[in-house]
């Protein structure tokens, strides 16, 4: 595995390394149209939303689905005029009805490429298949180590030294997609869940965007 520094910031206690391919984001013939599923801040979505914004990610984000009605990320949507859905998982009888209503609304929004920006479900092979090897995800671990839930707090109780983010494809068992890029960092002495999510979320932000395009260019 090789480790490459991370252009003009080689402070390990910020952004220490990105674990191959570096983060330059391919150019593509044509904007990609992308559907993202959140459930919470939405700062993923956001870093999407400004590396199109700043024309480096060739994309539109078509609509965000949400489900959870306080999430915030729906307000960020608001600001960047993208459409918005509520799909609330409490009121479907099971995964697969809920799997069903995202299918429908993407396809409703023409999408061609599903990115989960922090979203707190297991999705279905009914989401699957209606869009093969085209649903992105990350993850706040570096794969396949600390898969589920609380992969920071897993990385903390293990007392590993470095630690990261994911972004991979997904397949039916959950976090255990084709890697696409990841980004190291390093676990400090103090370091609590929160100074050590935030540190992750750094590098969420800058490898998410590049790993989409990256993803399109692949076959």
């Amino acid at each position: 595995m090789t480790d490459y520094p991370l252009q003009g910031d080689v402070n390990p206690d910020v952004n220490p390394y990105l674990i191959s391919p570096p983060p330059e984001i391919p150019a593509l013939p044509s904007p990609l149209r992308l559907g993202v599923l959140a459930s919470g801040s939405g700062s993923n979505f956001a870093a999407i939303a400004q590396a199109i914004a700043d024309d480096t990610l060739n994309a539109q984000i078509q609509v965000l689905i949400y489900n959870n009605p306080d999430a915030k990320v729906a307000v960020r949507a608001e600001k960047w005029q993208i459409p918005t859905v509520l799909l609330n998982h409490r009121r479907f009888p099971h995964r697969e009805a809920l799997d069903r209503e995202i299918v429908q609304t993407l396809e409703t929004y023409e999408v061609d490429w599903v990115v989960m920006a922090g979203w707190m479900r297991v999705v279905t092979p009914i989401l699957l298949a209606a869009f093969p090897n085209q649903v992105l995800n990350i993850h706040p671990s570096l794969l396949p180590s600390f898969k589920g839930v609380r992969a920071v707090e897993q990385a903390l109780a293990a007392g590993v030294k470095i630690t990261g983010c994911t972004v991979h494809r997904v397949v039916p068992e959950v976090d255990s997609g084709a890697i696409l890029m990841q980004a190291a960092v390093p676990i400090l002495p103090g370091d609590t869940v929160a100074s050590l999510q935030a540190r992750i979320q750094v590098q969420e932000h800058r490898i998410f965007p590049p790993a989409i395009a990256l993803a399109a260019t692949m076959p």
